[in-house]
């Protein structure tokens, strides 16, 4: 699976506009997104469709479709929620 591309970016804008909504996310490259100097979200391309790759647990990352309008909707729910959890921690 490789990461995904610029026609891939492209089509991942909407989604990837309201990601970079957060200040906590610095996006190092397109669509690759970083917390405190560690890469913490990126996106793959694969014939099965496109996937995001996120650190849930801070440490190691989990694979999850992006593919459909629900999915992203449901990957920006998580970042949304991921990202308010650590501001609490913080």
């Amino acid at each position: 699976m490789k990461h995904a591309g610029p026609r891939t970016l492209a089509e991942l804008e909407p989604l990837l506009r309201m990601i970079r909504r957060h200040a906590s996310l610095v996006e190092r490259t397109p669509g690759s997104f970083y917390r405190r100097s560690k890469g913490w979200l990126h996106f793959h391309e694969d014939p099965a469709g496109i996937f995001a790759d996120i650190k849930l647990d801070g440490i190691s990352f989990a694979r999850l479709r992006a593919t459909t309008p629900q999915e992203q909707a449901e990957l920006i729910a998580l970042v949304d929620r991921q990202l308010a959890q650590a501001s609490v921690k913080d």
